[in-house]
């Protein structure tokens, strides 16, 4: 099996026409969902969070076979694929830059209340950089018996600032956190509301 690194890379990766968009309608709805799931799990692993159609990306050619190359089609197609189904959002209106979401914004959100319930952080003052680049955010908080399902929060870690303050505006929608502003865009903090363990998800409450 091919790979790039230590990503494994699936089996059409090696054979030459799935690097061409499909004429035939069922064999290019195929062809689209194998490269939504591969393009998906591969910034997931690498901590990928913005890719263009015109730049240099290691899915858009495999230099050992012929024909190997995806055109800008194929790759702005794909792209587009997976902005229809949420899972992406185009930068800018040229189409030159594209936000992947391998985690939606409302499962972004989940996974930093799962990152603040199990640290202790409730009733607490951060700062926006502290949530993705300190220390706690290193943490393989996966498995937890109150929240089995949530995902491992150590993908906080490095995670684009973007995506990061669509997340922690989601939370502050829902009356979970106050963000505010500080003399810089560093110095952005986020004042966490007590957030009661056994409270359901979509139950709201703040104690200021």
């Amino acid at each position: 099996m091919q790979k790039l690194g230590d990503f494994k890379l699936p089996n059409f990766f090696n054979y030459p026409p799935y690097f061409t968009l499909q004429p035939v309608r069922d064999t290019r709805d195929k062809q689209v969902q194998l490269w939504k799931e591969l393009i998906l799990d591969y910034c997931r692993t690498q901590k990928i969070f913005v890719i263009g159609p015109e730049e240099e990306f290691p899915l858009f050619s495999n230099p050992v076979i012929e024909n190997g190359t995806l055109s800008h089609e194929a790759r702005e197609a794909f792209l587009s694929a997976l902005v229809s189904e949420g899972r992406a959002e185009w930068m800018d209106k040229g189409h030159k830059k594209c936000l992947i979401l391998w985690h939606r914004i409302q499962d972004w959100a989940d996974l930093i209340l799962q990152f603040v319930r199990e640290n202790g952080l409730e009733d607490s003052v951060m700062t926006v950089e502290e949530i993705r680049s300190g220390t706690e955010s290193r943490g393989t908080g996966v498995g937890s018996l109150r929240y089995p399902s949530l995902m491992d929060y150590a993908e906080l870690h490095g995670m684009d600032r973007t995506v990061l303050m669509r997340a922690l505006k989601n939370l502050e929608h829902k009356g979970k956190l106050a963000i505010f502003k500080g003399t810089s865009t560093d110095d952005e903090g986020v004042k966490w509301y007590w957030l009661f363990p056994f409270q359901n998800m979509e139950f709201q409450m703040q104690i200021s």
